[in-house]
């Protein structure tokens, strides 16, 4: 007998909710099918869900079989994932790791509910950076993948302070629960590093009007801990722009970027990024297949330029010369795949 008491319905106002975490039948995709479906039809990502990205180019490309191992180093909401192990029909197994304590909860059990359990599903909560301590125990692998995106689930929460459109603390941590949030880091760092960290992680042409914005801002002794009191700080910096349409845009992306910066500072993301490109060829099979996806430009260089050495080192044997990118029907439904560069590799 369920002893468990009923939980109501968090209330909202109006016919249609409109905070993140009243969305109820976006948040329970199974159940609530046809909501869901609906909102995927008209290019929108639902509350609390993820819409993966170049799937079927990445399984065209790794050409899984049954009996295989493989690992996806950043599993999220687990759509990647749940396609691969489809592609194995039972027979091999699947590792995947994620540093998020929050989202990787959720991700474990929908996919149990799905019908992978222990004898073909490992999930491990890891940073992809110490994919060696992985392989030392689980490997080598035959095939991997990493999407190097923040998840839409992780950008849709307030709580996250992922996004400038939504009021919530200015966190931008991918493990709230180790490091520091983007708060405290401003606190900490002078206007030139600021400065530098804009300009190094976002390309951010406005840098230098946002850093010397923000001293500004704590120097009269005022605070900058909320996502809407760092977008009004960018709106302070741009005010010397004149009053017309573009001026909106640039504000928008501006405050785009920023945000991609902070996260990419407090996550220590190149750094990341850097430890498990440098450990890569340790941990792949011989023949083994590696499929990543980027979202800017630091990131696709950072992979280009390791991919190209370990080829001309003969460790791969081959690598993808141009990058594919998501098809303009992709692209058209998911407007968060427009950015997105994949690059492949295969070692010898």
């Amino acid at each position: 007998m369920d002893t468990q008491p009923h939980k109501r319905r968090v209330r909202y106002k109006g016919t249609h909710p409109r905070k993140f975490e009243e969305k109820y039948k976006e948040h329970d995709p199974e159940k609530y099918a046809d909501t869901v479906a609906k909102v995927i039809s008209k290019g929108s990502t639902p509350a609390g869900m993820h819409i993966s990205i170049c799937v079927q180019e990445i399984l065209d490309f790794l050409q899984i079989r049954p009996g295989q191992k493989g690992l996806d180093a950043t599993l999220g909401y687990g759509g990647h994932t749940r396609k691969m192990l489809e592609c194995l029909q039972g027979q091999g197994h699947m590792y995947a790791l994620d540093i998020d304590p929050i989202e990787i909860v959720k991700t474990k059990e929908r996919l149990r509910k799905a019908g992978y359990g222990e004898e073909i599903l490992t999930i491990i909560q890891e940073n992809f950076a110490n994919i060696d301590v992985v392989a030392q125990k689980f490997g080598p692998f035959d095939f991997m993948m990493a999407d190097l995106g923040v998840s839409s689930m992780q950008i849709d929460n307030p709580q996250r302070g992922f996004s400038y459109k939504l009021e919530g603390p200015l966190d931008l941590r991918l493990n709230p629960e180790k490091g520091v949030s983007a708060a405290e880091r401003l606190r900490e760092v002078s206007s030139e590093e600021l400065e530098g960290m804009l300009a190094e992680n976002a390309d951010e042409p406005y840098a230098d009007k946002i850093a010397a914005e923000v001293a500004r801002t704590f120097r009269k002794g005022q605070k900058i801990e909320t996502t809407t009191q760092m977008r009004e700080a960018i709106e302070r910096a741009l005010d010397f722009l004149p009053e017309n349409r573009e001026k909106k845009d640039i504000v928008k992306k501006t405050c785009q970027r920023t945000f991609q910066a902070l996260r990419i500072d407090v996550n220590s993301e190149f750094e990341v990024l850097d430890a498990f490109l440098e450990k890569l060829p340790n941990v792949l099979s011989p023949g083994g297949r590696i499929a990543i996806l980027t979202f800017h430009s630091g990131e696709d260089r950072l992979v280009k330029k390791a991919f190209n050495r370990y080829h001309k080192e003969g460790i791969f044997q081959d690598i993808s010369k141009e990058v594919i990118r998501p098809s303009a029907q992709e692209c058209r439904q998911n407007g968060r795949a427009r950015s997105t560069k994949m690059r492949w590799a295969i070692k010898k």
